[in-house]
């Protein structure tokens, strides 16, 4: 490994995406009008969720258990949410934090895990799965549509993000380009791209399915108007989209 990547730039990064992410994960908690330990633990499993996932799967010691802060600043942002009305979290002003910690984690999961000698396609994988992972917990184990599946772009933030970091990375010799440079370059593009699709309901389009060649499924029978029935009539319900 060379742990000459690591900088006080991305521990800075780190931190700041632990936050907003359990930030996002105490919220819900506190929406639902949960306990306290509940909205810990939320807050918890959303900080250092995809970076959990990252590191089991490059075979490096999980971040939390070697960095006394981590797990610290989840409950110190949960015990914020405890003491605050909700209402002083409503608007945009937390998506715009998350699209903060989604843009740092990404460049901070694609670094590790070059760092760990992974190769290009997978480290920059590693990004999105950094900085979407702990999102999808969050969701799934609050029993509401995962981020990953609304209309707005989230996904593409994040890819772009670890995209950059890894591709000027692999030419930043030639290029002539500090670390520092790319991670900002590749934190800022990410963030720019998801801020702009929070303000202009930003979305990629979606799979139409049965307009481009027959029926949905092989073998449906699509000559009966009874073919759907009502029991499915709530699927486009807030939530559901094309994820981006």
């Amino acid at each position: 490994m060379n742990n000459a990547i690591f900088t006080p730039i991305l521990d800075w990064l780190d931190i700041a995406g632990i936050a907003v992410f359990a930030l996002s994960g105490a919220l819900v908690a506190a929406r639902a009008k949960q306990t306290f330990v509940t909205m810990g633990f939320f807050a918890l499993v959303t900080g250092v969720g995809g970076g959990t996932v990252r590191d089991l799967l490059i075979d490096a010691p999980v971040f939390w258990m070697q960095d006394p802060w981590a797990a610290a600043v989840c409950l110190m942002t949960a015990v914020i949410v405890w003491f605050t009305p909700v209402k002083w979290w409503d608007g945009k002003l937390v998506d715009y934090a998350d699209a903060l910690g989604l843009a740092a984690y990404a460049v901070l999961g694609s670094a590790k895990a070059l760092a760990y000698g992974i190769p290009p396609l997978p480290a920059a994988l590693m990004g999105v799965i950094t900085g979407c992972v702990g999102g999808v917990i969050r969701d799934v184990v609050a029993g509401r549509p995962s981020i990953i599946i609304r209309p707005e772009l989230y996904v593409t933030a994040a890819a772009l993000s670890a995209a950059i970091t890894v591709l000027a990375m692999q030419f930043s010799q030639g290029l002539a380009i500090g670390n520092w440079g790319i991670w900002i370059a590749g934190f800022l593009a990410g963030f720019t791209l998801r801020a702009a699709a929070i303000r202009f309901e930003w979305g990629l389009p979606s799979y139409r399915g049965p307009e481009y060649g027959g029926a949905e499924y092989e073998g449906e029978d699509t000559s009966s108007p009874d073919t759907h029935s009502d029991d499915h009539s709530d699927a486009a319900s807030p939530g559901s989209g094309p994820p981006g």
